[in-house]
C-alpha cells in the first residue's frame, strides 16, 4: 500500500497505430468548419475562449442548421464501424 499523496504509477497499454481513428461527433465536424472563423472574428483570443465561443455558436444553432453536422457525424460513424470490424478480422487470427 501506498503512503498518502504517493502518487502510483500506472501504465496503459500501447494504442496500436494501425487501428482505426474514432469517428467525430457533429460538434466536433462543426467546430473543426469554424474553427478559424471564431479566430478571425476574435484576433488574440486565448485556446480556451475560442472554444467557449464555439460552444456557444453550437448552443445557438438551430436544430435544422445543425443536420449538415449530423449526416457528416453519421457518414463517420459508419466509417469507423466498417473499418474497426475489418482490423478486428485482420487482428483476430
Amino acid at each position: 500500500m501506498s503512503a498518502p499523496g504517493e502518487k502510483r504509477k500506472v501504465s496503459r497499454k500501447k494504442k496500436d497505430p494501425d487501428a482505426p481513428k474514432r469517428s467525430l461527433s457533429a460538434y466536433m465536424f462543426f467546430a473543426n468548419e469554424n474553427r478559424d472563423i471564431v479566430r478571425a472574428e476574435n484576433p488574440g483570443i486565448s485556446f480556451g475562449q475560442v472554444g467557449k465561443a464555439l460552444g456557444d455558436k453550437w448552443k445557438a444553432l438551430s436544430a435544422e442548421d445543425k443536420v449538415p453536422y449530423e449526416n457528416k457525424a453519421e457518414a463517420d460513424k459508419k466509417r469507423y464501424e466498417k473499418e474497426k470490424a475489418e482490423y478486428a478480422k485482420k487482428n483476430s487470427n
